[in-house]
C-alpha cells in the first residue's frame, strides 16, 4: 500500500471514530512517514517545518472569532434574531418558516459565492457572518449540515468555474499554466476559454449534490439549544435593550471596515482587529470586559485553528515522503489499456493526494506534472485532460477534514458547540460533492 493512501485512511478512520482531528493528523503523519521509510527525526522536522503554513490562517480565525463574539456581546445579533422570530412567527409551523429558511440559505450561498469572486475575502466572512445567525437557525430548526453543504458549495464551485477573483487564480494562473507547462513538450495547448467549459460538467455534479442535500437529505427539522456566544456583566439579550441608534451605526461601520481593511491590506488579522477595536470604543460593552471577550472569541476558534496548523504539518510530511509519484505510477500499472478505468483511477488518486495536502490550489502543479503525460498517452482530448486534472485537484477541497472548505463552515456553525466537524461538515460534504465530482468528472473525461 502507498504511504499516502495509508496515512489518509488512518486520518479518516480515526476522525470517523471521533478521535480528535488534531490527534488523527499527527498520528497519520507518523504512520505515513514511517511506512514511507522516513526516520522519525525527518518526519518531525517535516511536520514542524509545515506548521508555520497554517499559523497565519489560524491566527486570522482567532481574531475574527473575537470580533464575532464582540458582535454577539453587543446585543445586535440578539435584537435582529428576536425581531425576525416575532415578525415571521418562526416558532410556529407553516409557510413563513419555510420561506425564511430558503431565503437564509440563499443569502448564505450568495455570501459564499461573493467571497470567491465579487468580494474575494475567501472564508474570512464565515466566523463573522454565521455565528450571529445561529439563534435564527435554531428557531427555524434548520439542519446545520445543510448550511454546511450550502457554504461549502459556495466557496468551492465558483472558483472552479468562474474566472474572476479566486477563480482567475485557480483557472488561469494555476490550472491553465500548469497544464500548458506540463504539456508543452507533448503538444498540448490549452486556451483560457477551454478551462471553464471543461469544468462545467463536474460542477454540474456538485450542483446536483447541493439540490439533493436541500430537497432530500437534510430537508427535515433538527433541534438545537439557544446558547449565548459571549458572557460578561450582561447577557446579549440584556445588552440589546439599551442599544442606541448611533451604536447600531458603529456596528455596521465595524462590519464594513473589517472587510475593507482586509481587502486593502490582504490581512484577515488586521481586518478583525479593526472591527474589534471599533466595537471596544463604541461602548456596546464595558471596557473592562474587552480582554475576556477577546479571549473567549479566540477560545471559540481554537479547535479549528489547531486543525489548520496540524493539517499544514501533515501535508508537509506527505510531500516530503516522495510517495506522490509512486502512487500515480502504481495506479498506472493497474490500468492496462482501459481508458475508462484510467479516468476513474486518476480521479481516485487525485482524491487521496488532495485530501492529504488539503488544498486544490497547491495540488494542481503536482497533479498536472504527473497526469498530463498519462492522460495524453491514453488519448484523452485537451478538454478531457483539463476536466481530469481540475476535478482531481478539487476533490479534496469538498470533503477533507483538513480543508478550508470544511473547516470554514465548522468555524461558524460550531460557535456554540453544537456542530461536529467530521460528522456534520466533512461527511455531508464528502457524500454530496465528492461522489458526484468523481462521477461527473469521469463522464466529462469520457465525453469531451
Amino acid at each position: 500500500m502507498n504511504a499516502i493512501v495509508l496515512a489518509i485512511l488512518v486520518m479518516v478512520g480515526l476522525s470517523l471514530a471521533r478521535v480528535s482531528v488534531v490527534f488523527a493528523l499527527i498520528a497519520a503523519s507518523l504512520v505515513g512517514g514511517l511506512y514511507a521509510g522516513m526516520p522519525i527525526g525527518e518526519i518531525l522536522d517535516a511536520f514542524n517545518d509545515g506548521l508555520g503554513n497554517g499559523a497565519t490562517i489560524a491566527l486570522s480565525y482567532a481574531v475574527l472569532g473575537a470580533f464575532a463574539v464582540a458582535l454577539s456581546r453587543s446585543g445586535i445579533t440578539e435584537l435582529m434574531a428576536n425581531r425576525a422570530i416575532r415578525r415571521f412567527h418562526l416558532d410556529e409551523s407553516g409557510g413563513s418558516r419555510r420561506m425564511v429558511t430558503y431565503t437564509l440559505l440563499a443569502a448564505l450561498l450568495a455570501a459564499a459565492v461573493s467571497s470567491q469572486n465579487l468580494i474575494p475575502v475567501h472564508i474570512a466572512f464565515i466566523p463573522v457572518l454565521v455565528p450571529p445567525l445561529l439563534k435564527l437557525m435554531n428557531h427555524l430548526r434548520l439542519d446545520r449540515r445543510l448550511a454546511a453543504c450550502v457554504i461549502t458549495f459556495g466557496i468551492t464551485a465558483p472558483y472552479m468555474l468562474l474566472p474572476v477573483g479566486f477563480g482567475a487564480i485557480f483557472l488561469n494562473d494555476i490550472l491553465l499554466a500548469s497544464l500548458n507547462e506540463s504539456g508543452a513538450e507533448l503538444g498540448l495547448e490549452v486556451t483560457r476559454g477551454m478551462v471553464p467549459v471543461a469544468m462545467l460538467i463536474p460542477i454540474g455534479g456538485m450542483a446536483l449534490g447541493l439540490a439533493f442535500a436541500v430537497l432530500i437529505s437534510y430537508h427535515g427539522p433538527r433541534h438545537y439549544v439557544d446558547r449565548d456566544l459571549a458572557h460578561g456583566d450582561e447577557t446579549p439579550a440584556q445588552a440589546a435593550t439599551h442599544l442606541a441608534p448611533w451604536q447600531i451605526a458603529v456596528l455596521g461601520a465595524s462590519l464594513v471596515g473589517t472587510v475593507t481593511i482586509q481587502l486593502l491590506s490582504g490581512s484577515m488579522v488586521l481586518g478583525g482587529m479593526f472591527g474589534f477595536a471599533l466595537l471596544s470604543v463604541s461602548g456596546v460593552f464595558r471596557w473592562h470586559e474587552q480582554d475576556g471577550i477577546f479571549t473567549e472569541g479566540m477560545r471559540m476558534m481554537a479547535l479549528v485553528g489547531f486543525i489548520m496548523i496540524s493539517a499544514a504539518g501533515f501535508a508537509s510530511v506527505m510531500q516530503a515522503s516522495g510517495e506522490v509519484e509512486g502512487l500515480v505510477a502504481g495506479s498506472a500499472g493497474l490500468i492496462g489499456d482501459n481508458k475508462g478505468l484510467a479516468a476513474l483511477l486518476m480521479l481516485l488518486v487525485g482524491l487521496f493526494i488532495t485530501m492529504g495536502i488539503g488544498s486544490s490550489f497547491s495540488t494542481i502543479p503536482i497533479i498536472a506534472s504527473l497526469y498530463v503525460p498519462l492522460a495524453l498517452g491514453f488519448g484523452f482530448s485537451p478538454l478531457a485532460t483539463v476536466a481530469l486534472v481540475g476535478t482531481a485537484a478539487a476533490l479534496g477541497d469538498a470533503g477533507s477534514p483538513a480543508s478550508d472548505s470544511t473547516l470554514g463552515p465548522t468555524a461558524g456553525l460550531n460557535a456554540d458547540g453544537q456542530h461536529d466537524h467530521i460528522w456534520d461538515s466533512v461527511v455531508p460534504t464528502f457524500l454530496h460533492y465528492n461522489i458526484p465530482l468523481i462521477a461527473f468528472g469521469w463522464a466529462a473525461a469520457m465525453l469531451l
